[in-house]
C-alpha cells in the first residue's frame, strides 16, 4: 500500500486505560442484555433471532453477548476507500486520520455578502469545487441540502455534484435504500460496473440510530443494504447527552457503545465481513441554551474514548468530529473550537473525521471556515509526523562546519531541508510594513478571496460526456419514479 495513504500515526491521546475501556464494553453489553433495543424492520429482527436473540413484544430486542463477540471478530480491521479513478485514496485502520466536509446544513454563510441563506445546488456544486481544490479535505460530503430540489430526489441530485466536481473519496447520507441503490449506479458508471464500486468502494455511508436505543425502519433498510453489497458504512449515533443519554461521560460513551454494536451485529449477521466503521458523537446538551455543544470539551473527549474503544478494544475503523463550530460566523469562537477538536481528533488518531465547516451546530455551512481550516490541517499534519532523528537531521557535521559565530543560510545542509518546514497558504508571515502593503486583510478576509479565487479559476477533472449523460438518465429515472 503507497505509504502516503498513511496521513500520520503521531500520538496518542488516549483517555481511558484498558481496564476503564473493558468496564465500558462490559456496561453497553449489559444494557443490551437486560434493557435491550427496539428494531423498527422485519428482516433485521429475523436475522437477530434467528442468530439467537430473544425478541418482545414491541420489536424490543434482548442481544446476548456472543452474538456481540461474533459480529466484532467478523467485521475487518482495515478498509481502503478510493477516489474517482479507482486509486487508493484513504486506508481506514489503526490512527491514520483522514479530513472531510459534513453534510445536508440547511443555510449557508454567504461568503461574499455575509449573509445566512438557504443552501442551493449550485451552492452544492461550489463547495464540492472548494473542496477538491484544497490539499488537506481528503473527502466530500454534500455540505447543505438542495433547498429548491424536492426531497425525494435531492440527494441524488447532490450526488451527481460530488461525482461530477471532484475526484475525491465521498461520505454520503441517503433517505432510503433506494436511493442508495441510485448512488451505487452512478458510482458503477464511472468505475466500470456495479461490482468495480463493490470492489473499489468510493464511498462511506453515514447512517444513525435514533437515541436512545432506538433503530428506525429506514436506518435498517440502509444498513442491511450496504451489509448485502459489502459496502462500507458507519452506525453512528447523534447523542445530546443530557436529552438522549446520560449526561456523563462514562454512561453517554457506554449508551453509544450498546447502539452501535446492535448496529455491528445486525450488520454482520446480513453478512459476515462487511466493512464497518465504528464512532459516533456524544455532544453534550447545554442546559441553559438547549442546544447539543458540537465542540464542548466533553464532546471532543468523549470522542476520544468512544474512538480509542473502537480502534484499542475492537480493532474497527473508526468516525469523529472536527473543525465545527457552536459560532454563527466564521469568527474567532469559530476559529477556536474548529482547530482545538481538529487537534484533538488527530491525537485521538480518528480514522475519518467529518463536519469540518460547520457552524451553528450544524445548521449552517461556511465556505471561509472550511478554507482556514485546511490551512490548520497542514499545520497539524506537519506537527504529527514527528522529528526526524538520523546522522542527516543531527546534522553535526554541518554544526562543525559552520563552527562558532557563523551562520546556515548559505549551507548545503540548509538547502536541502528548509522546504521540509511547513508552509502557509493564508497564514500572515509578513512585517507589519509588507503586511500593510498587501492590503493589511485578517485570516478571514484572505479565507474569503482563496474561496473566490477557487470557484473563478479551478477546474476539477471532468467526467467524459458519455458519462455525465448516464449520470443524468439515472437522476431521470429517480425523479420518475418518485
Amino acid at each position: 500500500m503507497d505509504s502516503t495513504l498513511k496521513r500520520f500515526s503521531a500520538g496518542p491521546l488516549e483517555y481511558l486505560t484498558r481496564e476503564q475501556m473493558s468496564d465500558i464494553h462490559s456496561g453497553a453489553l449489559e444494557v443490551l442484555e437486560d434493557v435491550g433495543t427496539t428494531v423498527h424492520h422485519e428482516e433485521a429482527v429475523q436475522l437477530l433471532e434467528s442468530g439467537g436473540a430473544h425478541i418482545s413484544e414491541g420489536n424490543r430486542v434482548f442481544i446476548p453477548t456472543a452474538l456481540v463477540e461474533q459480529a466484532v471478530s467478523s467485521a475487518p480491521s482495515r478498509i481502503t476507500i478510493y477516489d474517482r479513478n479507482g486509486s487508493p485514496a484513504m486506508l481506514l485502520e489503526g490512527r491514520n486520520v483522514y479530513f472531510g466536509t459534513g453534510s445536508d446544513c440547511p443555510h449557508l454563510l454567504d461568503s461574499f455578502t455575509g449573509a445566512r441563506r438557504e443552501f442551493l445546488l449550485e451552492d452544492v456544486q461550489d463547495a464540492v469545487k472548494i473542496v477538491d481544490a484544497l490539499p488537506n479535505i481528503d473527502f466530500t460530503m454534500s455540505m447543505g441540502l438542495a433547498a429548491e430540489i424536492e426531497k425525494k430526489t435531492q440527494y441524488q441530485h447532490k450526488y451527481s455534484k460530488m461525482l461530477r466536481y471532484s475526484s475525491k473519496p465521498q461520505v454520503v447520507t441517503a433517505a432510503s435504500k433506494e436511493v442508495l441503490n441510485d448512488f451505487v449506479d452512478m458510482a458503477a458508471v464511472v468505475l466500470g460496473g456495479r461490482e468495480a464500486v463493490k470492489r473499489k468502494p468510493i464511498f462511506v455511508l453515514y447512517d444513525e440510530p435514533t437515541s436512545p436505543l432506538v433503530h428506525t425502519h429506514e436506518a435498517m433498510e440502509k444498513l442491511l443494504f450496504m451489509a448485502e453489497n459489502r459496502l462500507p458504512t458507519n452506525y453512528a449515533p447523534g447523542i445530546m447527552a443530557g436529552a438522549t443519554s446520560p449526561v456523563t461521560m462514562a454512561g453517554a460513551i457506554t449508551q453509544a457503545t450498546a447502539e452501535i454494536l446492535a448496529g455491528l451485529v445486525i450488520h454482520q449477521l446480513k453478512h459476515p465481513g462487511a466493512p464497518f466503521v465504528f464512532g459516533g458523537g456524544m455532544s453534550p446538551m447545554d442546559m441553559r441554551s438547549m442546544q447539543p455543544t458540537y465542540s464542548a470539551p466533553e464532546a471532543m473527549m468523549t470522542q476520544a474514548g468512544l474512538c480509542q474503544i473502537g480502534r484499542c478494544l475492537y480493532n474497527l475503523p473508526t468516525w469523529g468530529f472536527g473543525g465545527c463550530s457552536a459560532a454563527k460566523l466564521a469568527d474567532e469562537q469559530s476559529v477556536n473550537e474548529a482547530a482545538t477538536y481538529l487537534m484533538m481528533s488527530a491525537w485521538m488518531g480518528t480514522n475519518l473525521v467529518h463536519d469540518v465547516g460547520y457552524l451553528e451546530f450544524g445548521l449552517t455551512y461556511s465556505f471561509d471556515l472550511l478554507v482556514m481550516c485546511d490551512e490548520f490541517i497542514g499545520q497539524i499534519r506537519r506537527m504529527m509526523e514527528g522529528i526526524r532523528v538520523d546522522r542527516e537531521h543531527l546534522a553535526v557535521e554541518v554544526i562543525k562546519r559552520v563552527g562558532i559565530g557563523g551562520h546556515f543560510l548559505g549551507d548545503e545542509h540548509t538547502f536541502r531541508h528548509f522546504q521540509e518546514n511547513w508552509r502557509p497558504g493564508i497564514t500572515d508571515r509578513m512585517t507589519y510594513e509588507k503586511w500593510m502593503s498587501a492590503g493589511g486583510t485578517s485570516m478571514g478576509e484572505r479565507a474569503k478571496s482563496k474561496v473566490k479565487y477557487i470557484l473563478d479559476n479551478h477546474m476539477p477533472e471532468p467526467l467524459p460526456d458519455e458519462k455525465i449523460a448516464q449520470i443524468d438518465e439515472i437522476l431521470q429515472r429517480a425523479e420518475d419514479r418518485m
